[in-house]
């Protein structure tokens, strides 16, 4: 029911210009966004890495209806990734990115040559792409485009979602060799004939999945904030003789840092999904429907007289 809640809210135009205008937003959107401009994604970047972390850098701007929207999306990462490259900071950061940003949702064909440009300027910087997943409606076509952007750029990473019911069959397809894939749970609402609905259920489908991950010969990238579910990824890692640069785990920006730190202390390879843009509204309340825990961070920037 909360998680119906959040994720209707998500969608409301009338609730988003509410909490997008209330000054009591600015302490929440801190801590989850970089900030709103390239300058804020770099500042953030360099703060990371120079604490031993890596980073994939998401500039938000899912809700693209126009061509227009979609070439500024592109040029938005080019420049993001010329700048990483200027800062010396590609061969700790990447770039993960959204179809639906580049407009997949009305023109398929144009959102894959925006793809292949952004992965040509992220090859040119020296490091590389991850194409995030979104809703299951759009399942088939980003791993179709991932398919061919990988016959150039192999690096190129995939996600995959433990909550759909397909999934551990994507895994079992893509775990290949040199396959980046990161696995988390999903954030978004779907029905029951694609995902499942219980938090057992979907942890579950999870562990399934990272077995097939860790087991398999690709890159698995385990995006879990669950303590569980990183200590099984630790184990899982350690039975299958994984090496430290042989997987990584991945953690939003702002959700729980201390065991970032800790896993990159304790010589995990540990990557921070920073997202940076002025569209964080949708971003936001899908962390807060992910994670119970930051509903009450958000409570507490709304009470404070600060």
């Amino acid at each position: 029911m909360f998680r119906s809640v959040i994720l209707a809210a998500a969608r409301s135009p009338r609730i988003a210009r509410l909490v997008e205008t209330a000054p009591i937003s600015r302490d929440v959107v801190r801590r989850f966004v970089a900030g709103t401009a390239t300058a804020d994604a770099l500042r953030c970047t360099r703060e990371l890495v120079d604490a031993g972390l890596l980073v994939t850098l998401d500039y938000l701007g899912e809700d693209t209806l126009t061509p227009e929207q979609a070439v500024a999306t592109r040029d938005e990462y080019v420049r993001l990734l010329g700048a990483l490259r200027d800062a010396g900071l590609a061969a700790n950061a990447e770039v993960s990115v959204k179809l639906s940003a580049l407009g997949q949702k009305f023109d398929e064909d144009m959102a894959a040559e925006h793809a292949r440009t952004i992965c040509t300027a992220a090859a040119a910087a020296g490091t590389t792409v991850t194409l995030d997943m979104e809703d299951h409606t759009t399942t088939d076509s980003t791993l179709e485009i991932l398919a061919k952007l990988r016959q150039d750029f192999p690096a190129t990473g995939a996600v995959l979602q433990a909550y759909l019911r397909r999934t551990e069959a994507d895994c079992r397809e893509l775990a290949t060799e040199g396959s980046r894939v990161r696995l988390c749970k999903g954030a978004y609402q779907e029905p029951e004939s694609v995902a499942y609905q219980s938090r057992l259920d979907v942890d579950k489908s999870y562990i399934r999945c990272l077995n097939i991950l860790v087991s398999g010969k690709g890159y698995p990238m385990l995006a879990t904030h669950d303590p569980r579910l990183i200590a099984i990824g630790e184990d899982r890692a350690k039975w299958f003789h994984r090496a430290s640069d042989e997987f990584e785990f991945q953690m939003l920006y702002g959700v729980r840092p201390d065991e970032q730190r800790r896993l990159a202390s304790d010589g995990y390879s540990m990557r921070v999904y920073v997202p940076y843009g002025t569209q964080w509204y949708g971003y936001l309340m899908r962390r807060l429907a992910e994670r119970p825990a930051n509903l009450a961070f958000f409570a507490r920037a709304v009470t404070s007289k600060k």
